[in-house]
């Protein structure tokens, strides 16, 4: 679900089996997206999984790095990864959203080679697009607490309302 020209465009690591079972990013009902997208002031309200074409109404989009479905993101491979975001900067280039959003910093690490990214913005660019690395929201990532994520998503919503 993307569009030109989106303030923010996530982009998490893959589908997971829920996720493509429905045709809905961040569809297991563990997964933290959508409430910390609300949280963090993205959204007026918390929109579930089927809900997800609103965002582009707020200047959202979703993608992935991967578009090969799996139980769990270690499943897939450092080629995978890397080709993943081959495409996806194939992909930012031709869509210019202000700010790409790489929702895991473990995939945008193996996905733009650059093993030693951390949480935040990220000085690399696709072209003018800043690139910034959010915790993964999946439930299996206990140590990012939700009130913790919100926090870290409301720190890029403040970066691309201020352009």
């Amino acid at each position: 679900m993307v569009a030109d020209g989106l303030h923010v465009l996530f982009c998490g690591i893959n589908p997971g089996l829920m996720s493509a079972a429905t045709g809905h990013h961040f569809a297991r009902p563990g997964n933290r997206f959508w409430p910390v997208l609300h949280a963090s002031g993205f959204t007026p309200r918390r929109l579930q999984p089927a809900e997800e074409r609103e965002l582009l109404g707020y200047g959202l989009g979703i993608t992935n790095v991967v578009a090969r479905a799996s139980a769990r993101a270690d499943e897939l491979s450092d080629v995978e990864f890397r080709e993943g975001g081959r495409i996806l900067t194939e992909k930012v280039k031709l869509l210019r959203p202000r700010w790409l959003a790489v929702v895991g910093v473990t995939a945008y690490r193996v996905a733009f080679g650059d093993k030693h990214a951390k949480i935040g913005p990220q000085e690399r660019t696709i072209g003018t697009i800043r690139i910034w690395a959010l915790p993964n929201p999946s439930g299996l990532n206990a140590h990012w607490p939700l009130p913790k994520m919100a926090e870290e998503f409301g720190r890029l919503r403040a970066a691309a309302e201020a352009g």
